[in-house]
């Protein structure tokens, strides 16, 4: 059974940074995409970013230019490098990645005040 943690969210300022960390452990087999979601409170959750076991990375289009998503194969790790974060970006983030099943993490709070 693979599991997915996800660490580093946190409290910040606006115009402030994190880096996001999801470490899959378990008995792993091939991972194909693996990415990050996010849900607000009271909205949907939405994909924030993903990326293929070849490294090609998708990002939502409101997104792009202030997060970077990237993927260490070999240590069954994704992370999300976010920037220039705004209030609107406070929301908890979960990791996924697809096996043969989607799999989640349980989520990383991310706040970022005003």
């Amino acid at each position: 059974q693979v599991q997915l943690k996800e660490s580093g969210g946190g409290l910040v300022q606006a115009g402030g940074s994190l880096r996001l960390s999801c470490a899959a452990s378990g008995v792993i087999f091939r991972l194909n995409a693996m990415g990050w979601y996010r849900q607000a409170p009271g909205k949907q959750r939405e994909l924030v970013a993903k990326v293929t076991s070849g490294g090609t990375t998708t990002y939502a289009d409101s997104l792009k230019g202030r997060f970077t998503i990237s993927r260490d194969n070999a240590k069954n790790m994704v992370y999300l490098q976010m920037n220039s974060l705004k209030p609107e970006d406070t929301a908890v983030y979960y990791c996924y990645a697809v096996q043969s099943v989607v799999l989640w993490g349980q989520g990383t709070q991310v706040t970022v005040s005003s």
